[in-house]
């Protein structure tokens, strides 16, 4: 029989030639870290601030993070804290930095795992976790900037606008005169929906307050409170029963962050439902929130759990389980997130970041609407750097 000749390629032969993804992929080559003070224009007070147990805040510290590649790809993020730790966070990140020079920066599940076993002997919550956050942040922006998609297009986005509250002009140093002025300007600038701090050490006060808002409002717009974790749970039992009447969208954090159970007995017993999570540190924290059923709408934040990648696990259990989402403050960061979402969100809008940014979010009708911009859509403006406290660079200036 006569042989055939074979135009087979061997596999050898072909992996011979082949170039496999990390061959070919990019690098991180630079990476600016700063620190920036935001001012506030006026001291802030919430519940806890009532009791004793923090000062009034002035000033939020933000940790910023750029990273640039070799192949001339870009991206920023950031991590913030009040009150206390921002030059912590900045310390650690700083410890953290060189980890990426030399990584591809499309492996960010892998980079962050990688970033939180760097400082696990500090543990993988809190500060350890927050100081991860602006890298993370930044790799998930360069991505979307990358494929010159939204990020929010990027991850998915079930909505090109979300439902938005205001919570700046209700909190507990703000006379009651003044509160009812800011809720008429929020309504008219377009906001969906008020958050009012409460909390007082006189029961009455609340219950006032809330009702005055109520009033000026109607009874279809929507109403939230924020307890900021102030009640035990005798007093949260009867507080919320009597916050019933006003129909609220929810009452948020009636007793402390971690008392999981309390919550899950709360929210089984009210009509109004709960929400809470926005002190919880990391995916894992969040997972037993979840889980408990302590609350019906989930309050991750992205900047507080490590950034983008724990908190889409945090979307995904919370998805899930069916809780809503309702993401605590970083709105430039929080829009994306909330849009992808399969149920509809809220989205908290506070205007104390708007200096910081050259780009501005739109908002019509209750509702902020995603930009077209790349990414997260947002760079720094020149009254950033003049708040900037501190830089350090590393690796090879792009």
């Amino acid at each position: 029989m006569q042989a055939v000749e074979s135009n087979t390629v061997s596999y050898a032969q072909v992996a011979a030639d082949a170039r496999t993804a990390a061959d070919t992929g990019d690098r991180i080559d630079w990476i600016k870290l700063s620190l920036v003070f935001l001012p506030l224009a006026t001291p802030v007070s919430d519940a806890k601030v009532l009791t004793g147990r923090q000062k009034p805040l002035t000033e939020i510290a933000f940790i910023f993070a750029e990273i640039a590649t070799r192949d001339g790809h870009s991206g920023i993020g950031f991590g913030y804290s009040k009150r206390a730790g921002g030059p912590g966070m900045y310390a650690h990140a700083k410890e953290l930095a060189p980890n990426l020079l030399g990584e591809d920066p499309n492996d960010i599940s892998r980079l962050f795992t990688k970033l939180l076993w760097a400082g696990a002997s500090m543990g993988r919550s809190g500060l350890t976790t927050q100081a991860i956050a602006p890298f993370d942040i930044a790799l998930w922006d360069m991505k979307a900037r990358r494929a010159k998609l939204p990020l929010a297009k990027l991850l998915g986005a079930e909505r090109n606008s979300v439902q938005c509250y205001n919570t700046s002009g209700g909190y507990l140093h703000t006379p009651l005169d003044q509160v009812l002025k800011n809720v008429a300007i929020s309504r008219e600038s377009g906001i969906g929906g008020i958050k009012l701090k409460v909390g007082q050490p006189d029961i009455a006060t609340d219950l006032q307050r809330v009702r005055a808002v109520r009033e000026v409002l109607g009874p279809d717009f929507r109403l939230m409170v924020d307890a900021n974790q102030q009640w035990d749970r005798p007093t949260a039992q009867r507080v919320c029963r009597k916050l019933e009447e006003f129909e609220l969208t929810w009452i948020e954090e009636p007793l402390d962050a971690y008392d999981f159970e309390g919550h899950a007995a709360l929210a089984a017993s009210l009509d109004t439902p709960i929400a809470t999570g926005e002190m919880l540190t990391s995916a894992g924290e969040h997972a037993q929130l979840i889980m408990s059923n302590a609350s019906d709408f989930i309050q991750p934040d992205a900047p507080r759990v490590g950034g983008i990648t724990p908190f889409l696990q945090i979307m995904a259990l919370g998805t899930f389980k069916g809780r809503k989402l309702a993401p605590h403050f970083a709105m430039e960061i929080h829009l994306h997130l909330a849009a992808a979402y399969p149920e509809e969100p809220w989205l908290e809008h506070f205007e104390w970041l708007g200096p910081m940014f050259n780009e501005q979010l739109q908002l019509k009708d209750g509702r902020m609407h995603v930009s077209d911009r790349p990414g997260l859509g947002f760079s720094l403006s020149e009254q950033a750097l003049r708040w900037t406290a501190e830089t350090q660079a590393f690796g090879k200036r792009p």
